[in-house]
C-alpha cells in the first residue's frame, strides 16, 4: 500500500464532488457533477430536490473517480461525507422518503399557526424576539409540512437532514454528526444534543422527539460501508465511513480556522463569516453557535442570504455583452467582468448597496437596497457595488462578533467561488484593513473534512498537527491603507446608517404588498 487517502464527498447547492484527498492536503483526484437543475420549484419560491438525486450523484461521482484513481483506489482508508445544512426530508418506518427534500433556499411559510400561550408571548416581546420567533415559526418546514401535509407528517417516522440520509445509503445506520445538525429542527448546539422537551425553544418546531434520530460527534466510525453501497458506489465494502459536519464547519477547518485571531470568509451563494472558539459565541442575540467540526469548539457565524448569488443575477441581467465575449474566449464570464473591476474607484463613486434581502431573526422585515444612483454609474459600478455591499455586511457581522466575545481578527482566510478572484480578494483586504490568505486549493470543504478522517484514524495526533501537514497558504493580499480609509467612513457614515433608517419602509411594503 502506498501512501493512505481519504475518500470524501462534498454535496452541494450546485454540483456535488468526490476527491481522494492524501495527508499531506493535496487533491490526487477529483470528479465533479454539475447539477443541471439544483432544485424544482413547483410554486413561486419553493426549492424541493428528489432525495434520490443527491445519492444518484453521489455514485456517479464516486464510480467516476474510481476509474481515475486506478491502483489508488485501493490506498482509501476512509470515508467522509460533508452536505449543505438546513434541508428537511420526511421518512417512513422503512426510512424511505415520504416526499423531496425542502432546501435552504426554500421560502415557503407556515400561515395557520397556534398561537403561544400568553406568557410566552409576553416574554418574547419585553424581550424584543415576538418578530422573530414568529418568523422562525413560520419558516421551519416541519411546521409547513404538518399545516399543509397533514396525513404525510402523521406517517413521517424520522425526520431527516440529507446527510443524515446519505449516512442511512452509506452504512446502513441512520445517525448523523453533531456538527451537521444546522438548520429547522429542535437541536441545542450549546450542548451538542436534542433540545430537552421542557426547553421553551422546543414550541418553534413541529417535530416529536420519536421523530429525531441518533447523534454522534466529529471523528465516530459510524459505519462500514454496506455491501450494496459498495456495489452501488464502488467504493470497497467495509472502509469506515467517519462522521464530520456540515460544508461550511468543514471549510472553516479546511483553511486552518481553529484560532481566535484567524476568521473563515466564504464567498458562495451564501456569503458567510464564520470563526472557531472554544466558548460559546452567539453571533447575534438569540442565535446560536454552530457546533464544529472539532469536538470542543464552537463556530459562530454570520450569513448573508444570496450574497455571491447576486453576481450570477447581475450576470443573467446585466452582462450579455461579457458572456457572449467570454464564451468565445472560452472562459467564465465571471473572469471579464472581474478584470472591469478595476476601472471602477474603492466607493463606486457614491453607490452603496445593502444586500439583507432575506429576512432573519433579527431582520424580520429585511430587503435589500441600492442608494446614490447618479448619472456617472454604469453597470460595471454596479457590479463592484454588490461585491463591497456584501463586504460591508461581513464586516458588520464580524465586528458584531469580534466585540461580543472581545476578539481581534488579524486574517482573513478565504473560500468559494468568488475567492479565486485576485480583484475580490484585494477589495476584501482594503475594506476589512488586515491581510486575506487562500490557501493552496478551493476544495477546502474536503480538506476539512479529510483533516478529521485522519485524525480520527490516528495519522495527526491533534487536529493542530492535521492543520499543519495539510493547509498551506499560497496566496496573500495586504490591504491597501489608504483605500481602507475610504471604506472605514463608507461603512461608519453611510453603511451601518442604511437599514436602520430603510426598515420602516421594509415593514410598510410589507403591508401594503400583503393587501395585494
Amino acid at each position: 500500500m502506498s501512501e493512505p487517502l481519504v475518500l470524501t464527498f462534498d454535496m452541494g447547492t450546485q454540483s456535488a464532488r468526490a476527491l481522494l484527498v492524501d495527508s499531506r492536503g493535496g487533491i490526487v483526484h477529483k470528479a465533479q457533477k454539475i447539477y443541471e437543475r439544483p432544485y424544482v420549484s413547483k410554486q413561486p419560491g419553493w426549492a424541493e430536490q428528489r432525495p434520490e438525486f443527491y445519492w444518484e450523484s453521489l455514485c456517479e461521482t464516486s464510480r467516476a473517480l474510481r476509474e481515475q484513481a486506478g491502483g489508488r483506489w485501493g490506498d482509501i482508508i476512509a470515508v467522509t461525507c460533508s452536505t449543505i445544512r438546513d434541508t428537511c426530508l420526511c421518512l417512513d418506518g422503512g426510512y424511505k422518503p415520504l416526499r423531496d427534500v425542502i432546501l435552504w433556499l426554500d421560502d415557503r411559510k407556515a400561515e395557520r399557526l397556534q398561537p403561544l400561550p400568553p406568557l410566552t408571548e409576553l416574554s418574547l416581546k419585553l424581550a424584543g424576539m415576538s418578530e422573530g420567533v414568529a418568523l422562525q415559526r413560520r419558516i421551519s418546514a416541519c411546521n409547513w409540512i404538518a399545516e399543509n401535509e397533514g396525513d404525510l407528517w402523521k406517517e413521517t417516522r424520522k425526520f431527516v437532514f440529507i446527510s443524515t440520509w446519505l449516512t442511512y445509503k452509506l452504512c446502513g445506520k441512520l445517525l448523523d454528526s453533531t456538527a451537521s445538525i444546522i438548520g429547522h429542527i429542535p437541536f441545542d448546539s450549546r450542548i451538542r444534543r436534542w433540545m430537552r422537551p421542557r426547553d421553551f425553544r422546543r414550541m418553534i418546531f413541529a417535530v416529536s422527539d420519536d421523530k429525531l434520530f441518533d447523534l454522534v460527534e466529529p471523528g465516530t466510525v459510524m459505519g462500514g460501508i454496506s455491501p450494496r453501497a459498495a456495489e452501488e458506489t464502488g467504493i470497497p465494502p467495509g472502509l469506515p465511513l467517519i462522521a464530520c459536519g456540515s460544508d461550511k464547519g468543514c471549510e472553516t477547518l479546511g483553511l486552518s480556522c481553529l484560532s481566535a485571531e484567524k476568521a473563515a470568509l466564504s464567498f458562495g451563494t451564501t456569503a458567510t463569516v464564520q470563526l472557531s472558539t472554544r466558548n460559546y459565541l452567539e453571533p447575534l442575540p438569540y442565535m446560536p453557535a454552530y457546533p464544529a467540526v472539532v469536538p470542543g469548539y464552537y463556530n459562530p457565524e454570520v450569513e448573508i442570504y444570496r450574497g455571491y448569488w447576486l453576481l450570477s443575477w447581475f450576470k443573467r441581467e446585466f452582462a450579455a455583452k461579457e458572456t457572449a465575449e467570454a464564451r468565445d474566449l472560452g472562459i467564465p464570464a465571471e473572469e471579464l467582468l472581474n478584470r472591469r473591476l478595476n476601472e471602477i474607484k474603492p466607493g463606486c463613486e457614491g453607490l452603496i448597496m445593502q444586500p439583507y434581502f432575506t429576512p432573519g431573526v433579527d431582520m424580520p422585515f429585511a430587503k435589500g437596497s441600492v442608494i446614490g444612483f447618479s448619472d456617472v454609474h454604469t453597470r460595471i459600478h454596479l457590479y463592484r457595488a454588490i461585491i463591497e455591499g456584501i463586504n460591508f455586511a461581513l464586516m458588520e457581522g464580524l465586528r458584531g462578533m469580534e466585540k461580543r466575545g472581545r476578539l481581534k481578527i488579524t486574517g482573513l482566510y478565504v473560500a468559494g467561488g468568488g475567492s479565486q478572484s485576485d480583484e475580490i480578494c484585494r477589495i476584501t483586504a482594503a475594506m476589512f484593513g488586515i491581510p486575506v490568505y487562500r490557501t493552496q486549493t478551493h476544495e477546502v470543504t474536503g480538506i476539512g473534512s479529510s483533516i478529521v478522517a485522519f485524525k480520527s484514524l490516528g495519522l495527526f495526533a491533534s487536529y493542530e498537527e492535521g492543520i499543519k501537514a495539510m493547509v498551506h497558504i499560497r496566496d496573500e493580499f495586504l490591504p491597501d491603507l489608504r483605500e481602507h480609509r475610504i471604506y472605514e467612513e463608507l461603512y461608519e457614515e453611510v453603511f451601518k446608517k442604511v437599514f436602520v433608517r430603510l426598515s420602516p419602509l421594509y415593514q410598510r411594503i410589507d403591508g401594503i404588498i400583503n393587501k395585494v
